[in-house]
């Protein structure tokens, strides 16, 4: 099943999502256990041996089981949370209090490591919608940081997580600063993220789970740009058999973090929901880490197989 079928396919098909808590407050894990009833050890431990480091998986099968490596361990989760600020963004477009062709000015002093989009806008604008479309294909980090501010502050975007049933991830700092590792901040668990992304980009209508917060056209387009993405091609990607394809989100950091989070489809247009953080050894090399996060998505698929 190529891109194109894929989001033709999931326009004509319902949204839902885990349900929300009453309380902010409540644990994520009695959010997760209604939506999860159960939890099936896939042991990675051999593959976190290979390279060295500490490897989070999780993957939400057909059935709603959770393929699960550490997956209630935190993680920093680098530039994955982009794919959920986007979704944010298109929240707030959908309650008309934002537009997506609305022009931001791009300064100087908003420029930071990693902008392929916005450097070359300096001086002028770049509508919400390129904005998006940078952080979440090329993952420009100034970018990131518009719509972050846009949005309303660091703050706004973890009541989103909240509003998911997401009580887990931590929202912290801006990028780049967001990627260094300082205790839980800017962290999240394979399990909130992989959750996370069923609630936004996976149908699933048993009559039992309210409406997700996106709507067809902003699912699509968001799926489209995770389709398009070329980071990270030796991660999920990688570890997919042929005729298999995802629309995905890497996020890496400099001193280890090598992470890929996104969805995958299976030829008949199954989605499964997964998400894999690996802090890998400093010493390792970028292939090999990457090599890691695919061995583990082949893994995966041939337990559901």
């Amino acid at each position: 099943m190529d891109r194109r079928s894929v989001l033709t396919g999931m326009a004509a098909l319902p949204l839902v999502a885990c349900q929300r808590p009453e309380a902010e407050s409540e644990p994520v894990k009695e959010v997760v256990e209604w939506f999860l009833p159960e939890t099936q050890t896939l042991d990675l431990s051999d593959l976190e041996a290979t390279v060295g480091g500490r490897l989070g998986f999780g993957l939400i099968t057909p059935d709603y089981r959770l393929l699960s490596w550490r997956s209630d361990e935190r993680f920093v989760y680098c530039s994955t949370f982009k794919s959920f600020l986007a979704a944010a963004t298109f929240e707030r477009i959908q309650n008309g209090q934002e537009q997506l062709d609305r022009e931001i000015p791009v300064t100087t002093a908003d420029m930071t490591h990693h902008a392929p989009v916005t450097e070359p806008a300096v001086g002028g604008t770049l509508s919400v919608e390129a904005l998006m479309k940078g952080t979440v294909e090329l993952s420009d980090n100034p970018a990131a940081n518009l719509l972050l501010r846009e949005l309303g502050g660091l703050a706004r975007m973890q009541e989103f997580y909240r509003s998911l049933g997401d009580a887990v991830t931590r929202v912290d700092r801006w990028e780049p600063e967001m990627n260094r590792l300082d205790g839980d901040k800017d962290t999240t668990s394979p399990r909130a993220a992989a959750t996370n992304l069923f609630a936004l980009l996976v149908n699933r209508d048993d009559g039992s789970r309210p409406a997700g917060p996106l709507d067809d056209a902003s699912r699509t387009k968001l799926l489209g740009w995770m389709f398009d993405t070329p980071t990270g091609p030796g991660r999920i990607k990688a570890g997919l058999p042929a005729g298999w394809t995802t629309a995905h989100k890497t996020g890496t950091g400099g001193y280890g973090p090598t992470n890929d989070i996104g969805v995958i489809y299976a030829p008949d247009g199954t989605a499964l929901p997964v998400a894999v953080y690996y802090h890998a050894d400093r010493s390792s090399s970028d292939a090999d880490r990457d090599a890691v996060i695919a061995e583990a998505v082949r893994r995966a698929l041939r337990a559901i197989a």
